[in-house]
């Protein structure tokens, strides 16, 4: 027979692990948009991918031969720019250093691009849809595919790496700060603050506001484009099709 001292130390682990079980997480932190500014976007543009890299603000848009990919300061015309060959359906964009990867939808393809020129290096194949991409400080990649999982890749070969489960289905464009991912959900006013390491949401971020602003109501033209801009704790938000971008603090939503 366990002593009442073993069997309290066997309860209360018992509670701690239940505590930290898939699922099990603190409810998630409740939050919305605080517009500090707006800028214009091209209100063709199909976003699909958002990131800076410095002051340099690259966008990636869809449709299939229509696609394209940008680079240039963030509210002005774009300095570069280059055109997927037909089908290809651009998506999700990240730039690491020198280079760049950027998804298409449906073709199974990554393509590697010199990050100043655009210029494409090389292509690579992957299985399933691609759909967001961001990368982490360890240079590792996060890529979403339209599911509820986000998959982890080499950064220099692409290859899977690992993957987590959000509970979350339709995670869309993507944006990595430190240990968190941050993800548009797609056909919603949503992004969801992601932990990378566990899966857990642990924030819910309602940008509905925002849409509401440019009077989005077509079914397609939908929230999708998120960019930490770099040392200000402040993020660009987007649509597709949008005519503007709105630079955005997070803050509590009972505030």
């Amino acid at each position: 027979m366990r002593t009442p001292i073993v069997t309290t130390l066997l309860a209360a682990a018992a509670l701690s692990g239940c505590a930290a079980a898939p699922g099990q997480e603190t409810t998630p932190e409740q939050l919305t948009v605080q517009v500090v500014s707006t800028l214009p976007h091209d209100p063709a543009a199909f976003t699909e991918g958002l990131e800076f890299a410095g002051d340099t603000l690259y966008e990636s848009t869809g449709l299939a031969g229509q696609s394209t990919l940008t680079a240039g300061p963030a509210g002005g015309p774009p300095t570069t720019k280059t055109t997927l060959p037909a089908p290809f359906f651009g998506e999700g964009v990240t730039v690491l250093g020198p280079k760049l990867w950027q998804l298409t939808w449906q073709d199974g393809v990554a393509i590697e691009r010199d990050a100043k020129t655009l210029a494409e290096l090389r292509r690579v194949k992957y299985d399933g849809e691609g759909w967001g991409l961001c990368h982490q400080e360890s240079g590792r990649l996060v890529m979403s595919n339209g599911s509820s999982r986000l998959t982890f890749r080499d950064p220099a070969t692409f290859a899977v790496t690992g993957s987590v489960d959000v509970g979350r289905d339709q995670l869309n464009e993507l944006e990595c700060v430190g240990g968190d991912v941050y993800a548009n959900v797609w056909h919603t006013d949503t992004v969801l603050r992601i932990d990378a390491a566990t899966g857990h949401v642990t924030g819910t971020i309602d940008a509905g506001r925002l849409r509401a602003q440019v009077n989005a109501t077509g079914a397609e033209d939908v929230l999708n484009g998120i960019a930490a801009v770099p040392g200000t704790g402040e993020y660009l938000l987007t649509g597709k099709q949008w005519p503007v971008t709105f630079r955005v603090r997070f803050v509590p939503k009972n505030a």
